[in-house]
Parts: C-alpha cells; sequence; structure tokens
C-alpha cells in the first residue's frame, strides 16, 4: 500500500498541488476530506477515497481534472474499489444524484456527465458514494460560504449517511445563514432554463 507521502507526491506530479479550491489549495482540501473520512470511522483504504474523490473534475470544480484515459494510475495507487467511488464522485449529475438519494431501496444509477448515460450502481457503492459526497460538502461549505447550494439535498443525503455523518451535517448547519434564492438560481425548476 502506498504511503500517504507517496500519494500527496502524486498531486505534485500531476500538477494539482496548488490549484486553488475553496480558499486554500486543492491538495490541502483532498487530504482534509481524508482525513474526516477517517474521523468519520472509515478504514484507512476507504478513506483514501477522499483524496482522489475530485481528482477527474466535478460538476463544480474544474479548475484540475486528471484525464479518465488515466484512471489507471489512480487504481493503482489506492486500488479499483477506492477509484471507482472518486470516479463516481466525479461522474455524477448532482440533481439526478440528489433524486436517487431519495429513494429508500436500489436499483441505483447516476446520470454520468461525462458520457450523458445512465450507469447502474450496486446498493454498497451508492452508500460509499453518499458518505464521500456528504464529507466533501462538510469539509469545504462553511469556508465556501455557500450554504444555500443543495441546502435540502444536503439535508437528505445526511439523514441517509446517518451517524456522524447526519451529527456533522447538524453542527454546520446551526452556523449556517438563512435559505436563500441560491438553489433555485443554480438548480432552476425542471423546464425552466
Amino acid at each position: 500500500m502506498k504511503s500517504i507521502q507517496e500519494l500527496t507526491q502524486y498531486f505534485e506530479d500531476v500538477g494539482a498541488n496548488e490549484v486553488p479550491h475553496t480558499r486554500k489549495s486543492y491538495l490541502a482540501h483532498a487530504v482534509a476530506v481524508y482525513r474526516d473520512l477517517k474521523e468519520w470511522g472509515c478504514r484507512e483504504e476507504f478513506a483514501r477515497v477522499g483524496l482522489f474523490h475530485s481528482m477527474y473534475g466535478t460538476e463544480q470544480f474544474q479548475l484540475f481534472t486528471l484525464p479518465l484515459e488515466r484512471r489507471f494510475e489512480v487504481q493503482d495507487m489506492i486500488g479499483e474499489e477506492p477509484e471507482r467511488i472518486a470516479w463516481l464522485n466525479c461522474a455524477i449529475e448532482r440533481r439526478h444524484f440528489d433524486q436517487e438519494v431519495l429513494k429508500s431501496s436500489g436499483p441505483y444509477h447516476i446520470l454520468d456527465r461525462f458520457t450523458g448515460e445512465l450507469v447502474e450502481v450496486s446498493d454498497d457503492d451508492f452508500e460509499a458514494l453518499c458518505l464521500v459526497h456528504l464529507c466533501d460538502w462538510a469539509e469545504q461549505v462553511a469556508r465556501s460560504n455557500i450554504w444555500d447550494y443543495r441546502r435540502e439535498a444536503m439535508a437528505n443525503l445526511a439523514r441517509r449517511v446517518g451517524g456522524t455523518g447526519l451529527a456533522r451535517h447538524t453542527e454546520i448547519m446551526t452556523k449556517a445563514p438563512a435559505q436563500e434564492w441560491f438553489d433555485e438560481y443554480v438548480f432552476p425548476p425542471v423546464g425552466v432554463r
């Protein structure tokens, strides 16, 4: 298993270490998500997803995107299962994901923003994706000051994850200002553009 130092060196090797991300570096954010996953009780192998959770870019984060043709490099470093969860977090079209979170049972699907196709996701992978996605949000929401972005969706996600994730969400939201117009501006109702 690669050391954390070797994994963070990869960020420097691909030019991602100093990329800005929510008032800190992208690497600092990635390391913080990794540490938070460990604090939330995740085993080391799974927590490493946190380091690479947005390595291929996400719907919102596009300042660094490792080409998908290089997924094998991340798989070699952290394993196929953790890399798959990291890729899912990058690939999801969030509006569709937010609807899947509301389902009480599978089959679950993500709308792959890279291909536009629906991809079936196992129950275990979907639950892991939910945990990583919530942890990523929790690590940056106060610093980025985007409290209202997907506010209801994040509450639904926290309830689904439960445990430490729900407790962390509750703690964070006690400091949040009142909801404003942001969700409707970013995600207008279907059919409205």
